[in-house]
């Protein structure tokens, strides 16, 4: 059974003092018991993060890892060693990561394995780009996306995933696909699955969108049928709009 998440990606904001309080306004919110709550603070935070959140049933995520257990890789972060600060869900694909570091689809198929490999839960990014979608293209995109990153799993492997569409035009920018754009695009994917895998795959994965959600617009994205949360940016730095995000369940 699909579960309701909401997670949220700090990117490269907040030092350690900035982290402590930002999750201690978290902690003192009356956040619902019906929505799996995620944060991914920076690489430097993880651990502080994770042990500030002990109490809590709030878990911690990476940004991203590299697909390689050990090796001369500066400056890069492997699957063992997020696991041995106690962080076991990773961001993979993020459209920041495509765009700014040119992550390509095969890339991530490798951190894909990985991340599975030394079993750790992956929150998959992926979305088209605005002339992808101007085009009419935008379902041929997600649909390679997912093909060359992800479809290669098996299937009893997608109890270790969460998928996250983000159109690229609505991250950061203050547009946002509207609630029947959203809708439409999780169909899709959904029955992408299905056809790919089954209906048992296609029902149980949790869908998230990613792309300007605030609460203002939260309640009715997540009140489409194939929308089981989000992926929050900007308003993740703010744990009363954070939480009014998560609460638009109720």
């Amino acid at each position: 059974m699909r579960r309701n998440i909401v997670a949220g990606n700090w990117k490269m904001n907040c030092d350690i003092s900035q982290t402590y309080q930002l999750l201690d306004a978290l902690k003192e919110q009356d956040i619902t018991d019906d929505v799996s709550v995620i944060v991914a603070p920076p690489f430097t935070n993880l651990q502080s993060a994770n042990q500030a959140l002990l109490d809590t049933e709030i878990l911690v995520a990476a940004q991203n890892m590299h697909q390689e257990a050990t090796g001369a890789y500066t400056g890069e972060v492997s699957a063992a060693m997020l696991k041995s600060v106690g962080v076991e869900v990773v961001i993979l694909g993020h459209s920041e990561r495509r765009a700014i570091f040119g992550e390509t689809n095969a890339l991530l198929a490798a951190k894909v394995n990985t991340a599975l490999e030394n079993e750790m839960t992956i929150i998959f990014c992926f979305g088209e780009e605005l002339s992808d979608r101007k085009a009419g293209n935008h379902f041929d995109v997600v649909r390679q996306q997912l093909q060359e990153g992800i479809f290669h799993i098996e299937k009893e492997n997608w109890n270790n995933v969460i998928l996250a569409y983000e159109p690229v035009w609505a991250i950061g920018t203050g547009e946002t696909a509207t609630p029947d754009q959203a809708q439409e695009m999780h169909h899709f994917i959904r029955n992408t699955l299905s056809e790919v895998f089954d209906t048992d795959v296609s029902q149980d994965v949790s869908i998230l969108y990613g792309g300007s959600v605030k609460p203002g617009n939260a309640k009715e994205i997540f009140g489409k049928e194939d929308v089981d949360g989000g992926l929050i940016g900007g308003a993740a730095l703010n744990a009363a709009d954070f939480t009014a995000i998560i609460n638009a369940f109720e």
